[in-house]
């Protein structure tokens, strides 16, 4: 490059504009958009700028610039530097899985409830209820569990995400994107728990009824057989749990928040900011057909949308103000309008946790806007 040409700003023309294969001074590129622009909606110009050895990606946008790269939810493997919280991390998200398919087949003893129930005196009866229950009790505090072991997992991803090793979260889930997915597989099995627990109400029916009975047997003396039997302190905790609508959800975002006021030293913006910065990316990659078309299975696509919906839930939680105030660093309005881009049948769902799940969403700082979208 001549003298001449260094001393001022220089970018690879876009396509399909000026004449390709030259550089072009950024005031030509300007005048050929402003040209375009009277003939089509604004164009975005990802313009490769050489400036000595640097070439970076400059996104134009009316809005505040986004991130804007791919995250592999696909295939992104550790680094040395992420091996050690991936491991610890795997370690929980390898058990995932089988809690989803046992909750998925859980049944309930809803008929041998019903039956001792009506049948009072009937010890045979009380017997095969009590036999079918506490196994089920046993599944149950097994999933309670997993719920406190999925909270550690998520501090140990927000410690490294939030850290000084870089600058700022773009940073941090470009550079650690096997950390960013794991994050993202929590937010995900989040989501997916809650969906089944919501449409499985013998959950909380067997508890309660659990509970009664081992009452009913301490106060009568009687020894409460089965390994799985709680006390009293567990049996408080696991009730409240799973009197919550979406109980694994209030697990992080009560985790998320616990992890803000214990680590003072931190700015909560820097906790916040991993959560929008994370649902910038989901949205910006489902919008943007190039890195769409990356995508392997349409199975990635819902997994990105569902972790779109949790992240912005779990953002506005724990934000002060929520994510749906003017001030929220998340764009609601493109998020909302990716969901609604999608097949109906196969995210009224999510918009449906965006609507009943969510926080701040009837707070009178929120647009008409946004209500009118999500209505």
């Amino acid at each position: 490059m001549g003298g001449s040409v260094a001393q001022e700003e220089v970018a690879r023309a876009p396509p399909n504009a000026l004449p390709p294969g030259q550089f072009y001074s950024l005031q030509a590129l300007r005048e050929e958009g402003a040209k375009a622009s009277l003939l089509s909606p604004p164009l975005v110009f990802c313009w490769y700028v050489v400036m000595g050895n640097l070439l970076k990606v400059l996104t134009c946008t009316d809005l505040e610039q986004e991130p804007n790269f791919f995250l592999d939810f696909e295939n992104a493997q550790p680094t040395e530097a992420e091996r050690e919280t991936w491991e610890e991390v795997d370690v929980v998200l390898k058990d995932a899985l089988g809690i989803l398919d046992e909750l998925q087949s859980y049944k309930g003893a809803g008929q041998e409830i019903r039956e001792a129930i009506q049948n009072p005196n009937d010890e045979v009866l009380q017997d095969q209820a009590w036999a079918a229950v506490v196994p089920l009790v046993g599944k149950l505090k097994k999933f309670y569990e997993f719920s406190q072991r999925l909270e550690a997992a998520l501090h140990s991803l927000l410690r490294a995400l939030t850290s000084e090793t870089y600058d700022d979260p773009t940073q941090h889930l470009e550079r650690e994107q096997a950390l960013a997915k794991q994050f993202a597989e929590i937010l995900h099995f989040t989501l997916r728990f809650d969906e089944l627990k919501m449409t499985n109400p013998a959950i909380q029916n067997d508890f309660s009824y659990y509970r009664r009975t081992l009452s009913r047997m301490r106060i009568n003396n009687v020894p409460a057989e089965g390994e799985n039997e709680v006390n009293n302190e567990l049996a408080n905790r696991i009730s409240l749990f799973y009197a919550d609508a979406t109980p694994m959800l209030k697990t992080l975002s009560d985790g998320t928040t616990k992890f803000v006021s214990e680590n003072k030293n931190l700015p909560i913006e820097n906790t916040t900011d991993v959560l929008s910065t994370m649902a910038s990316v989901c949205k910006v990659m489902l919008e943007t057909p190039e890195y769409r078309s990356r995508f392997s299975s349409e199975e990635t696509v819902s997994f990105c949308l569902r972790v779109m919906v949790g992240v912005i839930i779990l953002y506005d939680y724990v934000h002060p103000v929520g994510a749906f105030a003017k001030s929220s660093k998340i764009d609601m309005k493109g998020c909302i309008k990716v969901l609604r881009d999608q097949p109906p049948n196969s995210v009224e769902g999510l918009l449906n946790a965006l609507r009943y799940t969510t926080k701040h969403l009837n707070d009178e700082s929120t647009t008409k806007t946004i209500k009118s979208m999500l209505q």
